[in-house]
């Protein structure tokens, strides 16, 4: 479990609960006043905007919002399917943790932009309030090194988050925004399944430096892959490649390797579009398991053939993406 680190708090009493009243987080706290939520604060979180917001001083009327760099993040990776059921999150979760296992010197976060089903949560073994800081930022959880944050947090685990499009792009925005990321060399963002709202929320309004598509081989699910690939093509966000993932099953008993889910599907697909594969991670109970029970394989079986499936995935994310730039070098900040 983390240990959490904050500045205040006040009961989770003072706050009411998502469904009786207005407040939507009880589970945030600080030692200000709890105000109600609305579409432009969904968090209760009551941020003045100033001459110095992001966007405040320059707005694009219109074509596309102009994009702003996530106070502390030095680079951002996102983590996409066109399909639930691929194990997506879990391929995010390895994935922040080989980035953080392969560069020891790497500060590496997680962020869960799933807001309907998080899963972020229970794979990183936490739990508990979020504190906000003096700057009335949230804090992150930390686990296994990783700064974390996620709607799982804010809300109970049995609780459902009903939202309109509006109130997820604005929950999206403060979870970007309000959170104390920095200082940080990596975060990775676990994205929900499909082409949405949240994905073009983040792909107009942060610059992202690579995006990673997960998929099966099996060929409906390659279909949505493509549509997801697609759509970050579009928006102009680099996809660095495609992890095929359950990609083949082997026998614990016999040895025996079966393609469940079909062979070499990702592989054509990215022959198609012109990507390259990233890894294959096998089809393995460990995985599962162990993503299930909060201790992902990259940190609880190190030398494992899985784990290093995954930090070799790492390895070449970091190789495509592109060199870092300061976007306010000294002498030009703004």
């Amino acid at each position: 479990m983390a240990t959490l680190v904050g500045k205040a708090w006040i009961s989770r009493n003072c706050a009411k609960s998502l469904f009786s009243c207005y407040a939507i987080f009880p589970r945030v706290s600080s030692t200000t006043k709890t105000h109600f939520s609305t579409h432009e604060d969904p968090f209760g979180i009551n941020k003045k905007k100033t001459a110095d917001s992001p966007g405040a001083k320059e707005q694009v009327s219109k074509g596309l919002p102009k994009k702003f760099p996530i106070a502390g993040v030095k680079q951002v990776i996102v983590v996409a399917s066109g399909k639930g059921g691929v194990g997506k999150s879990t391929v995010a979760v390895n994935l922040a943790l080989a980035l953080a296992d392969n560069d020891k010197d790497k500060q590496v976060g997680l962020l869960d932009a799933d807001v309907y089903g998080p899963s972020i949560p229970r794979m990183m073994n936490l739990e508990g309030q979020v504190f906000l800081n003096e700057q009335n930022l949230m804090m992150p959880l930390v686990n296994f090194g990783i700064k974390c944050m996620s709607m799982g947090f804010l809300v109970d685990e049995g609780s459902p988050v009903v939202w309109r499009g509006l109130m997820v792009m604005s929950a999206i925005q403060r979870l970007l925004r309000q959170v104390a990321w920095g200082p940080l060399d990596y975060l990775v963002i676990d994205m929900p399944p499909g082409t949405g709202d949240t994905q073009l929320t983040l792909s107009q309004n942060i610059p992202i430096s690579g995006a990673v598509i997960v998929s099966t081989p099996q060929d409906i699910a390659l279909l949505d892959a493509r549509k997801g690939a697609e759509m970050f093509k579009k928006v102009q966000v680099p996809v660095l490649g495609i992890v095929q993932n359950m990609s083949v099953f082997h026998c614990p008993k016999c040895g025996h390797e079966e393609h469940i889910f079909g062979e070499e599907g990702a592989n054509k697909l990215a022959q198609e579009m012109g990507l390259e594969i990233l890894g294959d991670i096998p089809l393995h109970t460990k995985i599962r398991e162990l993503c299930d029970s909060g201790k992902p394989v990259v940190v609880s079986e190190e030398g494992s053939p899985q784990a290093l499936a995954f930090k070799n995935i790492a390895r070449k994310v970091v190789e495509k993406l592109p060199a870092w730039e300061d976007p306010f070098p000294a002498g030009n900040k703004t």
